[in-house]
């Protein structure tokens, strides 16, 4: 087992509250897990994505939770991320960079048993003459092109760098071959899908030819692995569904049509995202609210101040479209969302007080505000939604 060069860095502790707050659901999580492994049987391996800093759901606080659930391999987009793994995560897991890995940080990558991608022939003599001067093997991921057009190799390239693997094993562990599915979540996009494991399985051919196989071969992302079991293989990536999201409806009808149900909730959201009221107002018909014209109260109003804006994650796309949810009830936005606050209209929700929570994400009592509610209105995605919720949220695990 490697003893790697943990950095400590533990975030300053204020003293002070942060204006929101992020919970993360542990019984949730282990809920997903269940159900994924379950989708998967026993033979493949489960790496948990937890690039932009988990989906928003924060790298520290993912990593714990993900091996109280059993999950021991984590996919970072970065090196930075994966330092941040690094960081948080046991001794006996292992991390994987998908995407940027810098010259100057190979060195770093191949002494702390780093996997990482290699797209790009050119690199594999730098990581060589790298691995001897650390006497210690480089773990690596060749990445293929099959039509997704982004990081890949194509065939001639392909087959050099594996005659390069093989000219020095001595210092490369071939620990995968990889592609990435350029939208598995959309029916539309199925004959690309196809065609991509089509061009993958020629590649598997060539390793089959020389006798040069990798310990994983791995091409499954979120909506792969619930919906098209022949892209298992050996390990599969698994992001959105590991926080509880569907990667798109698609793929729900799927699953529904599949177990013959109507309807069917065998993953959980994990995350909620909480703030309180900051101030009250009563507002006189024909004032307005907020910055400029957006809203005029019709009738006299009362209002809270809500202590999060733009600039905390909540989108400006949301000004007079969304809710919140206060003592259980829907507060619709009143005007502009501001940089570092917003207005809701409590005139029909009695009793509330300064200090009462205010939940922007999530439950409270019978109703919930899913991330859908801020997609319908911003034109974000799920994923773009959650990625952008600031890192200085505090982040708390909860059963």
């Amino acid at each position: 087992m490697v003893q790697r060069q943990h950095s400590h860095y533990d975030a300053f502790v204020r003293n002070v509250r942060h204006s929101s707050r992020i919970e993360l659901s542990q019984s949730a999580l282990k809920k997903n897990v269940n159900f994924l492994k379950k989708k998967l049987g026993s033979h493949p391996r489960y790496s948990a994505v937890v690039k932009a800093n988990a989906y928003g759901h924060g790298i520290p606080q993912m990593v714990k939770m993900l091996e109280k659930c059993g999950v021991n391999h984590f996919s970072t987009a970065s090196a930075y991320e994966a330092e941040e793994v690094l960081d948080h995560c046991s001794d006996s897991s292992e991390i994987m960079i998908m995407g940027i890995l810098y010259d100057q940080d190979i060195d770093w990558a191949i002494q702390n048993d780093i996997e990482f991608y290699v797209f790009n022939y050119d690199r594999l003599p730098l990581v060589l003459e790298k691995a001897k001067k650390l006497k210690k093997k480089a773990k690596i991921h060749l990445e293929v092109e099959t039509g997704a057009n982004r990081t890949g190799m194509t065939e001639p390239f392909f087959s050099k760098s594996l005659t390069f693997l093989k000219r020095h094993q001595e210092y490369f562990i071939f620990q995968g071959m990889c592609t990435h599915l350029g939208g598995a979540e959309s029916r539309s996009n199925q004959f690309r899908i196809d065609q991509q494991i089509s061009r993958y399985k020629k590649y598997l051919a060539e390793l089959k030819t020389r006798k040069f196989m990798p310990k994983y071969r791995h091409i499954a992302c979120s909506a792969a692995v619930l919906g098209m079991p022949e892209t298992h293989y050996d390990l599969v990536r698994i992001g959105v569904a590991t926080y509880g999201f569907w990667p798109s409806p698609d793929i729900y009808y799927q699953h529904i049509q599949e177990i013959g149900k109507g309807k069917d909730a065998p993953m959980n959201r994990i995350i909620s995202w909480k703030t309180d009221v900051m101030d009250i107002k009563n507002v006189p018909q024909g004032e307005f609210i907020g910055y400029g014209t957006a809203f005029q109260a019709l009738h006299d109003m009362r209002v809270a101040v809500i202590p999060v804006g733009y600039s905390n994650g909540y989108p400006r796309g949301q000004s007079n479209n969304a809710h919140v949810l206060i003592g259980g009830r829907k507060a619709p936005v009143t005007g502009l969302i501001n940089m570092n606050l917003f207005m809701v209209d409590i005139t029909d929700i009695p009793g509330v007080e300064i200090g009462d929570e205010v939940v922007l994400l999530g439950k409270q009592k019978n109703n919930t505000i899913n991330v859908n509610s801020f997609t319908n209105y911003t034109q974000l995605i799920n994923n773009e939604m959650l990625s952008r919720l600031p890192t200085a949220i505090p982040r708390q695990i909860v059963r």
